[in-house]
């Protein structure tokens, strides 16, 4: 399912998103940079060890912010590493916003024209799949509404559940 909001399409796709080929793929991070389980682990383990390594040049992030690498011997030629909140830790909402909208900035300000998105949060942080849905794919379209390189900005859900939460919203 797809949208277009002035010249960006927001697409949904069910898939690994280590396997999309857009400029860059989003990688749900922590604040330190470590490439752990879940969509870390996946990107790690495909994109090989140079992208931890080049995480580990940079250090880290706050919550709510993103930081670029190379995307190692993955399809996409970046990765956008997003720092999303822990449920629990305060100012959840904001800081997912934030860190979707840091995420965008970023690949605007390398000059990329396509990004893929996780449900960020959702996994191991326990952020609940419904608001992530809503407010990231609000971010987004907000984010579209101003003058943007982007062409593209596919959210990549990995079940049917997820899938189902994130087009319910993006219906309306």
């Amino acid at each position: 399912m797809e949208v277009k909001i002035k010249n960006t399409v927001i697409r949904l796709v069910l898939g690994d998103i280590t396997e999309q080929d857009t400029d860059a793929i989003v990688n749900a991070a922590n604040a330190a940079l470590q490439l752990g389980g879940g969509v870390a682990g996946a990107i790690r383990r495909k994109g090989g060890p140079s992208i931890q390594e080049e995480c580990d040049r940079i250090g880290g992030t706050h919550v709510g912010g993103a930081v670029i690498t190379t995307g190692g011997n993955l399809k996409a030629k970046y990765v956008i590493h997003a720092v999303g909140p822990r449920m629990g830790e305060g100012d959840e909402d904001r800081k997912l916003a934030d860190a979707t909208i840091n995420s965008l900035k970023l690949a605007d300000e390398n000059n990329l024209t396509s990004i893929t998105f996780p449900a960020i949060s959702t996994g191991i942080f326990g952020y609940p799949l419904e608001r992530c849905a809503a407010l990231m794919l609000r971010s987004a379209r907000e984010y579209c509404e101003r003058n943007t390189r982007l062409k593209l900005i596919v959210f990549c859900l990995y079940d049917q559940s997820a899938y189902n939460e994130f087009e319910k919203v993006l219906q309306n």
